[in-house]
C-alpha cells in the first residue's frame, strides 16, 4: 500500500470570534510574545510564527462548526490527491496561498485535514 510522506507540521489553525482581533493580539502578541507574520488579505484572521511552524487564528462568526484543523506539508500533492481519490476520499481544493497549493479532506469522524505543497 502506498504511503504519504509527511515532512512536517506546517501550521495549526484555531479560532477566535468575529470582532476579537484586538483582544487576540493582546494575548498572543502581548502576553505570549509571538511574532505576527503577513498573511493573504483574502483570508481573515491573524497569523503567527512559532518556531519552524505557524499558528493561524481563524475568524469564526459562530464558534461551531469550527475551522480548527492541522495542515501538513507534503512532497507531491498530485500523488496524494490520486491516492486519496483511489481510496474514495472526497477532496476539496483550497484557496491557494503564496508559495503553496493546498487541498483538504475529512477523516472518518469529519475532522478536516489539510495537505500543502510548496510551489
Amino acid at each position: 500500500m502506498a504511503s504519504i510522506n509527511i515532512k512536517k507540521l506546517h501550521h495549526v489553525t484555531i479560532c477566535i470570534p468575529t470582532g476579537f482581533e484586538a483582544e487576540a493580539r493582546d494575548f498572543y502578541t502581548g502576553l505570549l510574545g509571538l511574532q505576527e507574520i503577513d498573511k493573504p488579505k483574502s483570508i481573515p484572521g491573524i497569523w503567527y510564527k512559532v518556531g519552524e511552524s505557524e499558528l493561524h487564528l481563524g475568524i469564526e462568526p459562530e464558534m461551531y462548526p469550527t475551522k480548527r484543523f492541522p495542515a501538513f506539508e507534503v512532497d507531491s500533492l498530485d500523488s496524494v490527491r490520486k491516492l486519496l481519490t483511489e481510496k474514495g476520499i472526497g477532496i476539496k481544493e483550497e484557496t491557494p496561498i503564496p508559495g503553496y497549493k493546498r487541498i483538504s479532506f475529512l477523516d472518518p469522524w469529519k475532522n478536516k485535514l489539510e495537505l500543502m505543497q510548496r510551489v
